[in-house]
């Protein structure tokens, strides 16, 4: 949606939530307005030390994309969808950068998976594919959180994604840059475990956008997470786990156990 590359931060500071643009130096700038309708920076750059970097959007639902790549459905052993495989997880499953993923006692097994997240920045429904990206605002880091061992029992997806803190997203959403050139990695205590360029999706940004508003209607914040890449694994509490994608920055979560 923005021909200007800018990174754009949610941030809270002693309770006050506030906008920024991020600048080189860890430093960000203060903006008034919003990401939707413009930003115009009011303050000084400051830096981030005592802010709180809350999720980069607040959507009004969240559509998730399986078997998006082919050797994750193939590590999992499940057939390539024909069409977009689409499922829903809520808005209290986010979770910002350097916010806790907390275990959920009812799983035995609890995965990452790291994925290029897109950001609706206007109304939008029944677009055509060629004119898909002009509804986009920008992209931003998911890890789409699932309870591996849930998922197979229940077969369908709501309860094995939709725990509290499932769905980080963040630190940043990353506007005016194209999609096709991303590459998203996860990493598991300082060791790589997922990379693949945007170009092994299936289905593309594009494509995906198009096809979930024939369905329903987007809403300016809504959340897509494209599908991870094959080397998904298991988390443990104490974990560090970072999905990382180079233009966008890094989402970085640390993982509690059950109670904490």
């Amino acid at each position: 949606m923005s021909a200007t590359p800018q990174r754009i931060a949610r941030l809270a500071d002693a309770g006050r939530t506030f906008w920024a643009l991020v600048e080189d130096g860890g430093l960000v700038r203060p903006a008034a307005g919003d990401p939707f309708t413009g930003l115009e920076p009011f303050a000084a750059p400051r830096p981030t030390a005592g802010l709180r970097w809350l999720p980069p959007c607040t959507p009004t639902k969240i559509i998730g994309v399986g078997r998006n790549y082919r050797a994750h459905a193939a590590e999992l052993g499940n057939p390539v969808p024909a069409e977009p495989l689409i499922f829903l997880k809520p808005p209290s499953s986010l979770a910002g950068h350097g916010d806790p993923i907390r275990l959920p006692a009812a799983s035995a097994r609890v995965d990452f998976e790291g994925e290029i997240g897109v950001v609706i920045g206007r109304r939008v429904r029944d677009i055509a594919e060629e004119r898909a990206l002009e509804a986009v605002l920008g992209y931003t880091c998911v890890n789409d959180v699932t309870a591996r061992d849930l998922q197979k029992r229940d077969v369908q997806f709501t309860r094995a994604k939709g725990f509290d803190t499932f769905c980080p997203a963040g630190p940043c959403i990353a506007t005016g840059i194209d999609p096709a050139g991303l590459v998203v990695e996860t990493w598991v205590n300082g060791v790589r475990r997922q990379a693949a360029p945007a170009t092994d999706m299936i289905f593309a940004v594009a494509r995906l956008v198009a096809h979930i508003a024939r369905i329903m209607t987007l809403e300016p914040g809504d959340l897509i997470a494209t599908g991870t890449p094959e080397g998904v694994g298991p988390l443990a509490a104490g974990d560090e786990v970072a999905v990382v994608i180079e233009g966008i920055g890094r989402l970085v979560n640390r993982v509690e156990a059950p109670g904490s």
